[in-house]
């Protein structure tokens, strides 16, 4: 009983983390109608600010997100101003070739520049033991950040005028734009938004795997199976969606192995495909 207990915990602290990277997704999509290949490799160049931060200055990571967060919400912003805003009006087939080329880019950029070469950040280690429960403290400080992180996110959106700009661009673009709503500027926000997220997610996720250019790919897997279990375009469904995938990726782990649990991910994608696309919180369109 205590083993359950603490594989379950374990998995809803690393589902926290997995709901800051899809919670940015699904940002975008909601917004735009836009599905973001390239937000693995935003989560990558986070990860990989953080691990230069910590090498060269020594910067603990969660301190580094006020220099990094900032500097990714504007390469976003340039990204959606530059590239995105080109294809939102386009078929979502248009906007996935987009995106998937500017994952390739810099997933190739980042081979050439840091090379394939696996780096750490050793930034936190032991565990926390409470009674006969002990719980990775690198894991749980990552857990709760990337809440307070995802909190943050939910109040703007919820009680900021420019989050209630963002909701009502999601609702309908044209409604928007003739309530006076600058829908365009909305679009760079929200794309800079998710942007930061991702990086604030990599600088989280450096500090628990592994950093190396491709690590985006195996992420935004995560973070499409997130979304398939909350609903493509909820802010809530998504966070929930992560803790029900960080539980089944930590049992299916302890149960099996890492491998396996891996293809348990994506089984679950494909039966929720199958049995409801449109997820635990998403709207089913007639």
């Amino acid at each position: 009983m205590v083993t359950l207990v603490q594989v379950v915990v374990s998995g809803l602290l690393l589902g926290g983390v997995y709901a800051l990277l899809a919670g940015g997704l699904t940002l975008i999509f909601g917004v735009m109608r836009v599905i973001n290949l390239a937000h693995g490799e935003f989560l990558m160049l986070g990860a990989y600010a953080s691990f230069f931060l910590f090498a060269r200055l020594g910067l603990n990571p969660i301190l580094s997100l006020f220099l990094s967060m900032p500097l990714m919400f504007g390469v976003g912003w340039i990204a959606q101003r530059v590239l995105i805003s080109r294809v939102v009006r386009a078929p979502l087939l248009t906007s996935l070739l987009l995106t998937y080329g500017v994952s390739l880019a810099l997933t190739g950029g980042a081979q050439a520049t840091f090379t394939n070469d696996f780096r750490s950040v050793p930034f936190l280690s032991g565990a926390l033991n409470i009674g006969e429960l002990a719980f990775s403290v690198p894991r749980l400080v990552a857990c709760v950040t990337a809440l307070v992180l995802t909190g943050a996110a939910q109040f703007f959106l919820s009680r900021t005028r420019w989050g209630k700009a963002l909701r009502a661009t999601a609702q309908s673009a044209d409604v928007a734009l003739a309530c006076g709503i600058d829908i365009d500027r909305a679009r760079m926000v929200a794309f800079g938004i998710a942007t930061a997220l991702a990086g604030a997610a990599g600088t989280l996720i450096s500090f628990l795997y592994t950093v190396y250019p491709e690590m985006g790919k195996t992420f935004m897997l995560k973070a499409f199976a997130v979304i398939v279990l909350g609903g493509m375009g909820s802010f809530t469904g998504a966070f929930l969606g992560a803790l029900v995938l960080g539980v089944i990726e930590s049992t299916a782990s302890y149960v099996t192995t890492t491998q396996i649990a891996e293809a348990v991910i994506y089984i679950t994608l494909l039966a929720m495909l199958l049995l409801r696309p449109q997820g635990f919180f998403g709207v089913k369109e007639a």
